[in-house]
């Protein structure tokens, strides 16, 4: 696994105090008619953030095309992170590079053009009070399909359902009021990624971002929702599988029951979602 280290970049200019680093983690698994135009659209939309890609050997050169974007822009770094492992491992790894360059904001992004890059600086934005009091105080923010003003656009009807079906069964099975805790477009405070059990995170596929919300939740944090209009990709071929999709429901499960007989962390009275 190697990268060179990324260089933090500003995130916002004219507060009157430093603006938050921020950093843009995109893994990557055969996305070579994707990842350039994503990054593109992502600093058309927020031209100071970082891009870390973290590329799992694709082997249709989505790896080496990267280097080649790294090399003529100094806002993108790539980490070669070794064989498929899950998309929890490969955004683990990207959370340890990002947090040892020294971000505050750690931004997760598809690399196949289903998230709105357009969103990030109200994400970011999100984050930017710093006093836990404050109503408008978030932790992580999660880019909501399943708020007012979020949806889809060209998604199958076969994957909305299950998408439905998954968070439901979160919510209910869990006790946690996050409408998309499956969503994987989502900005953490650098602090709360730094206070959590990350080498405790077992999950790799569908359930990494049901995992890393009820961690969140748990630890005393506060979780906001801002909404996005998802659109499905239209290059390469989705990674979702039944394997995956399974991995979750028996997860969700074991997480419930747990929590059922008071076998988790005691949930601080701060530890809330709101939705925008």
């Amino acid at each position: 696994m190697t990268a060179s280290t990324p260089a933090p970049s500003a995130g916002g200019r004219g507060s009157g105090r430093p603006a938050a680093r921020a950093v843009v983690i995109v893994p990557t698994y055969d996305e070579v008619d994707n990842l350039e135009p994503a990054v593109q659209a992502i600093h058309a939309a927020a031209p100071d953030v970082h891009i870390l890609v973290v590329d799992d050997a694709s082997p249709d050169g989505t790896g080496e095309l990267a280097d080649r974007l790294a090399a003529s822009d100094p806002r993108i770094t790539v980490l070669h992170h070794g064989a498929r492992d899950g998309l929890g491992a490969a955004y683990l790894a990207g959370f340890d590079a990002a947090l040892a360059a020294g971000f505050d904001i750690l931004i997760e992004m598809d690399a196949d053009g289903s998230h709105p890059a357009d969103v990030l600086p109200t994400m970011i934005a999100r984050l930017g009070p710093d006093d836990p009091t404050s109503p408008d105080h978030a932790d992580l923010v999660i880019g909501s399909r399943r708020v007012p003003g979020g949806g889809f656009v060209d998604w199958p009807a076969a994957r909305r359902i299950l998408s439905r079906a998954g968070n439901l069964y979160a919510r209910l099975a869990l006790r946690i009021r996050v409408m998309d805790a499956t969503a994987g477009f989502r900005a953490y405070r650098a602090d709360v990624l730094r206070s959590l059990d990350l080498a405790g995170v077992e999950s790799r596929g569908y359930c990494f971002q049901i995992d890393m919300t009820l961690r969140v939740l748990d630890a005393g944090y506060r979780v906001a929702e801002v909404p996005i209009i998802f659109t499905d990709r239209q290059r390469g071929v989705s990674k979702m599988n039944s394997r995956i999709v399974l991995e979750a429901m028996w997860r969700v499960t074991q997480w419930g029951v747990a929590r059922r007989f008071s076998r988790h962390r005691t949930v601080p009275a701060r530890a809330t979602a709101s939705h925008d």
